[in-house]
């Protein structure tokens, strides 16, 4: 028999390399790994674990997640299972002389069906369970061409949960997955650390917009979020439009808040009540996730024939079958009160802390706009209808019209109130229902059908031992002749048809108990107009709607202030409980316009707040910030167009949580140069092990955003981005510039690195620019850059698009990072 490491030993001299001697090793485990190689070329080896060696494939561009993109994959000399520990420097000279990095590990295993045999048929379905790489991915032998020794794959990502942007995973993973270090620092042979945490958005995500105010507390940190009163749903006729709304899945289940604290989960229902006894399955699986404290908000189901079924759930809970969380909110985590946040930044927060490892633990996903193709979907596919949410929404724990639910049928809760007896069973022909009004309980109808015996016998039996002699309700003497009357204790849940004009149900079906709401909170609901709803949560009045403000294309500021309303869920993520300054254009952008950033009097009302700051000299100023479309709004009510801010929070005022490099090309310069320059920024970061992003500034550059977590203050800040962009200048002096010397920049791109200290401003995402065409700043992924010819690709008129690309796979955790700064 061949021993297949023959070809690996035979390629290297082991007394000069580190690379571990290839020895065939007994077993059938099923691990994977991806080592980053810098060799003559860049690479990344994906190896995985068959027959006691490493299969190996040398991917050229590296993993995508994108599903259309097919990456060709190289395949290489079997290598010894030992190598899956390497991590170093292969001497210059010898075999794959270069840097190499363990970019990643976990195990693999082929879907159902298949098996490692299928590599030699030239295939490969399988599942991977890394700390990077996940889901379903595909490798595919291609026929040789010509005299092509090479054998040539492609690696393919199957469209999945865990499917993404074309280079999300090469650009935002840049540290070893053992050691921390970036391929700089092995090529110096720095010690090994604790790994970094892992950046982008497989990691825990870092502050845009944190929800704190001034002189918030927080929790302690370490302490268990206590139970926080829901914030619930409207009911309304039809699903809202527009793309300030996200919508989701309506869950037939129960809702469940679950506070996480030191390793263990208290599960609450929605009014307060300690449940945890009845969900520990879930508990515990919530209690697994990568926080330190949480509060999650979401809704406990049951699944029968692949839907969500609350009658599978009663019986669920009480024989210990399976159950599923559906987490859709985020209200606390590791001390920081998150519910002032917009909603889609909440849930930006929420996704990546469900890591997928315990099926009983999912995010709930959501669409942006769409949402009566989404109800149509639901409704034939049996499930109860759709939530629909405010974008920009934070959260109240209360009833509002920020949250509407449309259903698919009509059910709702029930007061039970009596029953009537069965000539033919010992149960009950049916159950008398009421509902709480202005005046007490009220008659609602009858429920005969939707039991099983086993049911109706165990709600007998409750009902006896709150048996009264009295009605609690006024109704016809003969719809309840023969009745048992009871206490108003039990809630159950129905669905219905339809109500007569005097409010008693026709055409019912029992669904089930409700235990998780009381009483006498129980009453009709009414289904409001959507339209009406729609509009509600915005309370600023903009006047001279028709006053144009960009004489060019004819755009008015009722257009800019609707296009704020639109954005704002997209938006406010970056915007929100940030110092701002204001450009104002009172007469529109060719005319006069001017900065603000202090509170002169001018914003009167509770949509734009003001924070005090201590300025150099030691004065105090209040500056102003936003929180909520209406404070949008309201600056454009006052003739805002731009909105420029702080790198930090008003909470973490004094430790930033991004950098910005504004690359400002000189006049004649093309858009090429521009953006070529920022790729290499990106790569000069990404040495350091800073993952950075694009945004096109909406006017002739291209701002590089580097995420950080708010730990390092303002003077390390500054004199980071200080020093780094003026080793760039240093560098190609004929290209870049790091002074703001006009006469210095002649022919160059001025690398704008001062708006990195304390009290500078930077134009934020998805903000209009005061230039012809109302152009605005937008997020790009660096894939995308490349095919884009100016930084004025979008304006005003694009909200729709924006909104749509803001929750593409492609932009999925732009902006988002745990990182703090190195050592430059």
């Amino acid at each position: 028999m061949l021993d297949p490491l023959e070809k690996y030993n035979a390629k290297r001299d082991f007394a000069k390399t580190a690379e571990p001697a290839g020895t065939l090793e007994p077993g059938q485990g099923n691990r994977f790994i991806v080592q980053k190689h810098d060799a003559s070329r860049l690479h990344w080896d994906f190896r995985l674990e068959v027959d006691g060696v490493l299969k190996s494939w040398a991917v050229t561009r590296g993993p995508s997640l994108d599903p259309a993109q097919k990456r060709l994959a190289v395949r290489t000399e079997d290598h010894p299972l030992s190598y899956a520990d390497f991590e170093g420097t292969i001497p210059a000279g010898e075999y794959g002389g270069g840097t190499v990095m363990l970019w990643d590990s976990g195990t693999w295993s082929p879907i159902k069906g298949k098996s490692a045999k299928d590599l030699e048929q030239g295939h490969l379905h399988f599942v991977l369970d890394g700390q990077r790489m996940k889901g379903e991915w595909l490798l595919i032998r291609l026929k040789p061409r010509g005299k092509e020794k090479a054998e040539n794959w492609l690696l393919r990502k199957i469209d999945d949960a865990a499917a993404g942007g074309a280079d999300t995973l090469v650009e935002t993973a840049l540290t070893s997955v053992t050691t921390g270090r970036t391929m700089a620092e092995i090529a110096e042979g720095k010690k090994p650390t604790a790994p970094r945490p892992k950046p982008g958005p497989f990691g825990k995500p870092a502050h845009p917009g944190s929800a704190k105010k001034p002189g918030d507390p927080g929790l302690r940190r370490g302490d268990a979020p206590g139970f926080q009163e829901p914030q619930l749903c409207t009911l309304v006729d039809s699903v809202p439009t527009g793309s300030q709304w996200l919508h989701e899945v309506k869950y037939d289940g129960y809702r469940a808040l679950i506070s996480v604290a030191k390793g263990k989960a208290t599960v609450f229902t929605r009014s307060g009540l300690d449940w945890t006894d009845k969900f520990q399955a879930i508990a515990d699986a919530v209690a697994r996730l990568p926080v330190k404290t949480a509060l999650f908000d979401g809704e406990i189901v049951a699944f029968k024939e692949g839907r969500p079924d609350f009658s599978t759930l009663k019986d669920a809970i009480a024989s210990g079958g399976d159950m599923t969380f559906f987490a859709f909110d985020l209200l606390n985590l590791d001390g920081e009160d998150l519910t002032g946040l917009p909603n889609l930044a909440r849930k930006q927060r929420l996704q990546p802390l469900i890591d997928g490892k315990d099926p009983r633990v999912q995010y709930s996903d959501h669409i942006v706009g769409q949402g009566e193709p989404l109800f149509e979907t639901m409704c034939k596919e049996g499930y109860e209808g759709v939530v629909s949410k405010r974008a920009d929404a934070p959260y109240r724990g209360k009833r509002t019209q920020a949250w509407l639910k449309t259903k698919c049928t009509r059910r709702q809760e029930f007061v039970i109130v009596g029953w009537t007896p069965s000539a033919k069973s010992r149960g009950f022909a049916s159950l008398l229902l009421g509902l709480n009004g202005a005046d007490g309980l009220v008659y609602a109808g009858k429920v005969g059908t939707g039991f099983d015996t086993a049911t109706m016998l165990d709600l007998r039996a409750r009902l006896e031992k709150i048996e009264r002699k009295t009605p609690t309700v006024a109704a016809p003497r003969a719809a309840v002749r023969g009745a048992h009357w009871v206490s108003p204790k039990l809630v159950a849940e129905v669905a219905f048809a339809e109500t007569t004009p005097d409010g008693v149900l026709r055409h019912s079906s029992f669904i089930g108990l409700r235990e998780d709401k009381p009483a006498r909170e129980v009453m009709a609901e009414t289904p409001v107009q959507a339209g009406a709803a729609e509009v509600s949560e915005i309370h600023i009045k903009v006047s001279s709607r028709d006053r144009v403000i960009f004489p060019e294309s004819n755009i008015t500021k009722g257009d800019l202030a609707d296009y704020y309303a639109k954005v704002a869920g997209i938006m406010l993520p970056w915007a929100a409980n940030r110092p701002i300054s204001l450009v104002r254009c009172p007469q529109g952008r060719a005319k006069q316009c001017f900065f603000q950033k202090h509170d002169a009097g001018s914003f009167k009302g509770a949509h734009v707040h003001t924070v005090p700051i201590t300025e150099k000299d030691g004065s105090t100023e209040e500056y102003l910030y936003i929180d909520d479309a209406d404070g949008l709004v309201a600056c454009v009510q006052m003739g805002t167009i731009e909105f420029h801010g702080w790198g930090s929070s008003v909470g973490t005022l004094e430790q930033p949580d991004r950098m910005v490099f504004d690359l400002d090309p000189d006049e004649g310069l093309g858009f090429d140069l521009v953006k070529k320059a920022a790729v290499e920024l990106k790569e000069h970061l990404a040495e350091l092990g800073l993952v950075s992003f694009a945004m096109l500034s909406g006017g002739k550059g291209v701002h590089v955003v580097v995420p950080l977590t708010p730990a390092a203050e303002w003077p390390a800040v500054k004199d980071f981005a200080d020093r780094f962009a003026r080793a760039l200048g240093e560098a190609a002096p004929d290209r870049f510039v790091a002074t703001m010397s006009k006469a210095k920049r002649k022919g160059r791109i001025f690398i704008d690195w001062l708006r990195n200290q304390r009290g500078a401003t930077a134009v934020l995402p998805y903000v209009a620019r005061a230039r012809a065409g109302a152009p605005v700043a937008a997020p790009v992924s660096w894939s995308e850059l490349g095919g884009i010819d100016t930084a004025a690709r979008w304006s005003i008129r694009d909200a729709d698009e924006l909104i749509a690309r803001a929750a593409s796979r492609e932009l999925a955790g732009w902006g988002i990072a745990d990182q703090v700064l190195p050592d430059l």
